[in-house]
């Protein structure tokens, strides 16, 4: 038996509980981890509270990410004793995931833990800072350097917009970061943030085109502020668009595309192919300032997870919840 969190679905509903597990619960895998440290999502949050189908095998142990320990392998790769984080692979979704005290996975979704970071630091970042690393190698993929011009980051008091306006400052480039909550203008800043706008200027329905404000855009929302985030958009720029938290729809036409030349990157974390997820974990431990990292996050244990849940759906979370799996006690 191991503690975690276990979402079941019968004919009595859809819950979510901190308790004991069975070993059997635990799905088939080449490679068995001692869970140090996972985070919370947004798509964590979704789980938990069953607001949207995340889960779609039952019982599972939610959790789209983790570091921790290989306590057994049959897989070449990797050790016992060996560091690996995990991010997405289904994890959390199809496959029992990280806000247990142990995981079974295939040893192909592992990367090995940066000798920079720690396993907390690692979930510190986590899917949240994974993702916004992959935005920033698109942007740069697409030839943005510092000095071409403002870069918007969209839901900035989030955990990929928090890491994103962090990796992006310490790059040099000047960030604009748009919020729904001005009262947390000073950690924005604090990050590096040079400038902080009212989401209310791109949340609502806009014209095809408007003034051109940006070299480059990372959003997390959609809907309409990825939307006016196009139209927005400097000639020749790129919008990486990486959430839905606003949304799922884009009430956009094509004229930023074919008038603009504007280019939009779709950045998909989960089924990304390993040696891009291993370029982006190196790049993180070569380019993020960690003393940012105390900035962003604040650590829970795995008791209260599931309490947090409905905070996640309410916008009421800022930058990354760290989850201590061995802290218990």
């Amino acid at each position: 038996m191991f503690k975690g969190i276990l979402i079941e679905k019968d004919e009595t509903g859809y819950r979510a509980a901190y308790q004991s597990i069975p070993e059997e619960i635990l799905p088939e895998g080449d490679v068995t981890v001692a869970v140090e440290w996972s985070s919370l999502n947004y798509k964590d949050g979704l789980a938990l509270t069953g607001a949207a189908p995340v889960v779609r095998r039952f019982p599972l142990i939610p959790g789209i990410d983790f570091a921790g320990t290989v306590l057994d392998s049959q897989h070449p790769d990797w050790r016992p004793g060996d560091k690996v984080v995990l991010n997405g692979w289904g994890v959390g979704e199809t496959h029992s995931g990280g806000l247990a005290e142990r995981a079974r996975i295939k040893g192909d979704w592992l990367v090995p833990l940066p000798e920079r970071f720690s396993a907390r630091d690692a979930m510190a970042i986590g899917t949240a800072g994974y993702t916004a690393m992959l935005c920033v190698m698109a942007l740069e993929k697409h030839g943005l350097i510092p000095g071409d011009g403002d870069i918007l980051v969209t839901g900035a008091n989030g955990g990929v917009g928090s890491v994103a306006i962090a990796l992006l400052a310490k790059l040099g480039y000047r960030v604009v970061a748009a919020t729904g909550r001005l009262n947390e203008a000073d950690y924005l800043r604090s990050l590096g943030a040079a400038e902080v706008i009212d989401r209310a200027e791109l949340a609502e329905p806009g014209r095809p085109l408007g003034k051109e404000r940006w070299a480059g855009v990372i959003d997390t929302v959609g809907s309409h502020t990825l939307a006016n985030a196009c139209a927005t958009t400097r000639y020749g720029g790129a919008v990486a668009a990486c959430g839905l938290a606003g949304g799922m729809d884009f009430p956009s036409t094509v004229m930023p595309f074919i008038l603009r030349g504007v280019t939009l990157y779709g950045i998909d974390s989960v089924m990304a192919p390993r040696p891009l997820r291993q370029q982006a974990w190196r790049r993180l431990a070569e380019d993020l300032d960690l003393s940012r990292l105390g900035l962003i996050t604040r650590e829970v244990p795995l008791s209260d997870v599931v309490a947090l849940g409905d905070a996640f759906l309410a916008g009421q979370v800022r930058g990354r919840i760290l989850v201590n799996i061995q802290g218990e006690g």
